[in-house]
C-alpha cells in the first residue's frame, strides 16, 4: 500500500511539474541548459584535473623541474571550465528562480480571480483562513520543487556522461559507478516515500491554523467580551503544536536521510580509490585516470543530492497543488450576459421581481437547500422609494443581494429597465446599480480612496458631493487629514455610523441609477437617516436621481417610502403605503411597533455595532 501511495505521489508530482514546464518551456529551457552546461563542466573538471595531476604535477616532482608552459595552459584550462561553470550556475539559478516566481505570481492571481467569480455561497461554505492559505502557501508549495528541479535535470545528463566517462576510463570503475548511483537513487525514492504523508499533513495543519488564526483575529471583539481570550488561546496553540510536530517529523527524517545521501557517494570515493589502486598495480590505467574518477564521485556528491531535493518536495507540491486545483475547479460561477443597458439612459432605473424563489446552497452537497424566498414579486418603479420590511430571517438581506446579482434565484427573474440582470454585461450592472450592505466594509486607506476607488470621473468634487449627500462631509471635514485620512483596516478609527455613512457616499459616488440600502443606516442617529433619505429623495432636484429599495427597520425610514413590501417567511404578505399596512396588517403593526419601543427603551440590547465582530467583506445576513 505504501509502495503504491509512493508511485502515486511521484506520478502525480511529475504531473504538476510537466503542467510547470508546459507553461514556461522557455525560461525552463535557459535554466536547463545552464544546469546541463554545469554538469559537463564538472565531468570535464574531472578529467582536466587528472591530467594535471598525471602529466603536470608528477612529473615535476619527479625531475625537480616545473614546465612554465605546461603549467599555464593547465592554468588557463582550469580558469576556463570555471568561467563556464559559473555561467552554468547563473543561468540556473536565474532561470529557475524567475519561472517558480512567475508561476507562483500566476496562479495566485487565478486564484484570486476565481475567488471573485465564484458566487457568494460557495465562500459561505469555506473558511477565509483556508482561502488565504489556498492563495498563499499552497501555491507557493505546489511550485516549490521548479526551484531544484533544473538542477536535477542537470544532474541526470552529468550522470550519465560521468558513466560513460568511467566506461571509457575502465570498466572495473565503471561497475562501482553503476554500484552507487542508482543506490543514491534509491535512496532518494525511500526518503520520498516517506516523506510523502507528512508533508501532506503539514501542509493540511499550515491551512487550519491559518484558518483558526483569522477566525480569532476577525472575531476578536466576540471573544474579548464573551470572555474567551484562553479557550481561543487554547485552540490555536494546540493546532499549532500538531504542525510543530508535523514539521519536527519532517526535519526528523530529513535529519536520518541527509547523512546517508552525504556518505554514500564518499562511500563511493573510498571503493574507486581501493579498486583504482587494484588496477592502477596491474597497469590497466594510468594515475591520471584515477585521480580523474576519485575526483568525479567527490564532486558529484552535491549535485546528485538535487534529484533528492526534488523528489523530497514532490509530496508537499502534490498536497499544495491539490488544494489549488479545489480552487480552480470549483464551479458555480454566475457568467455576465452580453446585454448592455443605454450607457447614455438618465433618470432612475426600475427594478421588477417577478416570481422570484432562492434556496441557499447547503454545507454538504447531498444536502437539501432550505429555502429563503418563494413567489416573491414586486416592482420598484422608476423615481420610486420602496421599503422592505419584514421580521429576522424572512428573506430581506436575500432579496438586496438578488437585486445586485450577488446570487441568482432558483426560480423567477430579477430584472432592471425590464432586462433580466443575468443578461448584463459586469460593467452594465455595476454602472446602472449599487449596493449599501448591511454591514459596512471599509479598506484599509484613505478616505478618497474608499469613496472613488479609483473610478474614472471621480475626482475630489465628486467625493465631497457623495459625502454631503450621504451627511458624511461634516465629520471627515473633521478628521487629521480630510479625505487623505487613513481610516485603519476595515474602518477601525471611525465609529459604526461613520462607516455606513462612508459605504453609501461610496455608492453614490459612482452615480446609480438603482440603489439599494440593505439596512444600511442601521447606526445612524435616526435625525441624520432622515436627513440622508431626505436629500436622496431631492437628489435630482423635482425627485430622486435613483430608485430605491431599503430594508427598513424605523418607523421614520418606512415612512418616507412610496410603497411598502412586507415579507414574512420569504414571502411578500402584504404591500402598500406605511399607513394603510400599519391599519390593516397587525403582524406588520407589531413588528414596526416593536422595533420603535426597542429604539426609544434605554434598556433595549445594543446594535450589532456594538457587540459583533467585523465580519467578512463576503458575509450576508441571509
Amino acid at each position: 500500500m505504501a509502495s503504491g501511495t509512493s508511485r502515486e505521489v511521484l506520478g502525480r508530482g511529475l504531473g504538476v511539474l510537466g503542467r510547470a514546464i508546459r507553461e514556461q518551456p522557455r525560461i525552463f529551457a535557459v535554466a536547463v541548459s545552464g544546469s546541463v552546461l554545469f554538469g559537463l563542466m564538472v565531468v570535464a573538471s574531472a578529467f582536466v584535473v587528472g591530467g594535471v595531476v598525471g602529466d603536470v604535477v608528477i612529473p615535476s616532482v619527479e625531475s625537480g623541474s616545473v614546465a612554465v608552459g605546461v603549467l599555464a595552459l593547465a592554468a588557463t584550462a582550469l580558469f576556463g571550465l570555471s568561467v563556464l561553470r559559473v555561467a552554468g550556475i547563473f543561468g540556473r539559478r536565474l532561470g529557475a528562480g524567475y519561472m517558480q516566481f512567475r508561476l507562483q505570481a500566476d496562479y495566485r492571481r487565478r486564484v484570486t480571480r476565481r475567488y471573485l467569480e465564484l458566487p457568494l455561497s460557495w465562500h459561505h461554505r469555506n473558511a477565509t483562513g483556508t482561502l488565504l492559505s489556498n492563495a498563499n502557501s499552497d501555491v507557493e508549495a505546489a511550485w516549490h520543487p521548479i526551484a531544484p528541479l533544473p538542477f536535477a535535470v542537470g544532474t541526470l545528463v552529468m550522470l550519465l556522461g560521468a558513466v560513460a566517462s568511467l566506461f571509457a576510463v575502465d570498466w572495473a570503475l565503471a561497475l562501482v559507478g553503476l554500484a552507487v548511483f542508482p543506490a543514491l537513487f534509491a535512496l532518494n525514492v525511500a526518503y520520498s516515500r516517506r516523506m510523502a504523508p507528512r508533508q501532506a499533513r503539514a501542509q493540511r495543519l499550515r491551512a487550519e491554523v491559518s484558518g483558526i488564526a483569522h477566525e480569532s483575529f476577525d472575531g476578536a471583539l466576540v471573544v474579548k467580551t464573551m470572555g474567551r481570550e484562553a479557550q481561543e488561546t487554547a485552540r490555536f496553540a494546540g493546532r499549532a503544536g500538531e504542525l510543530r510536530d508535523a514539521l519536527i517529523s519532517v526535519g526528523r527524517l530529513r535529519g536520518i536521510f541527509d547523512p546517508m545521501l552525504e556518505t554514500l557517494p564518499s562511500l563511493g570515493t573510498l571503493a574507486v580509490l581501493v579498486v583504482g589502486a587494484y588496477r592502477l598495480r596491474q597497469g590497466a590505467i594510468e594515475v591520471s585516470e584515477l585521480v580523474s574518477v576519485a575526483f568525479l564521485f567527490t564532486v558529484l556528491a552535491f549535485p546528485v543530492r538535487a534529484i533528492g531535493w526534488v523528489l523530497a518536495e514532490l509530496p508537499r507540491s502534490v498536497a499544495g497543488w491539490d488544494r489549488v486545483r479545489r480552487v480552480l475547479d470549483a464551479t458555480g460561477e454566475m457568467p455576465y450576459g452580453t446585454t448592455r443597458l443605454d450607457p447614455a439612459a438618465a433618470g432612475p432605473a426600475a427594478l421588477t421581481f417577478t416570481d422570484v424563489g432562492f434556496a441557499y446552497e447547503p454545507a454538504e452537497a447531498h444536502l437539501p437547500g432550505a429555502e429563503v424566498l418563494g413567489e416573491v414579486s414586486f416592482t420598484v418603479g422608476a423615481g420610486k422609494i420602496v421599503a422592505l420590511v419584514g421580521p429576522t430571517g424572512a428573506g430581506k438581506s436575500t432579496v438586496a443581494a438578488l437585486a445586485l446579482r450577488l446570487v441568482d434565484p432558483r426560480a423567477g427573474t430579477v430584472g432592471i429597465d425590464g432586462v433580466d440582470v443575468r443578461e448584463l454585461t459586469a460593467d452594465s450592472l455595476a454602472g446602472v446599480a449599487a449596493l449599501v450592505a448591511q454591514v459596512p466594509f471599509v479598506f484599509d486607506d484613505t478616505v478618497r480612496a474608499n469613496v472613488a476607488l479609483d473610478r474614472a470621473g471621480v475626482d475630489d468634487g465628486a467625493v465631497w458631493a457623495a459625502l454631503r449627500l450621504a451627511e458624511a462631509d461634516g465629520f471627515v471635514a473633521a478628521l487629521p487629514d480630510g479625505l487623505d485620512t487613513m481610516v485603519g483596516e476595515r474602518g477601525t478609527s471611525l465609529s459604526g455610523g461613520q462607516r455606513q455613512r462612508l459605504t453609501l457616499a461610496r455608492a453614490l459616488a459612482g452615480r446609480p441609477r438603482l440603489l439599494v440600502l440593505d439596512d444600511a443606516t442601521s447606526a445612524v442617529d435616526p435625525r441624520v437617516e432622515a436627513a440622508i433619505l431626505a436629500g436622496l429623495r431631492s437628489a435630482g432636484g423635482g425627485g430622486p436621481s435613483a430608485s430605491i429599495l431599503v430594508v427598513a427597520y424605523r418607523r421614520a425610514t418606512i415612512a418616507l417610502a412610496d410603497e411598502v413590501i412586507y415579507l414574512e417567511h420569504g414571502r411578500v404578505v402584504a404591500r402598500g403605503t406605511h399607513a394603510t399596512l400599519l391599519a390593516t396588517v397587525p403582524g406588520y403593526a407589531d413588528l414596526v411597533t416593536a422595533y420603535e419601543q426597542a429604539e426609544v427603551d434605554p434598556d433595549r440590547q445594543p446594535t450589532y455595532d456594538e457587540v459583533a465582530p467585523l465580519p467578512s467583506p463576503l458575509e450576508v445576513d441571509r
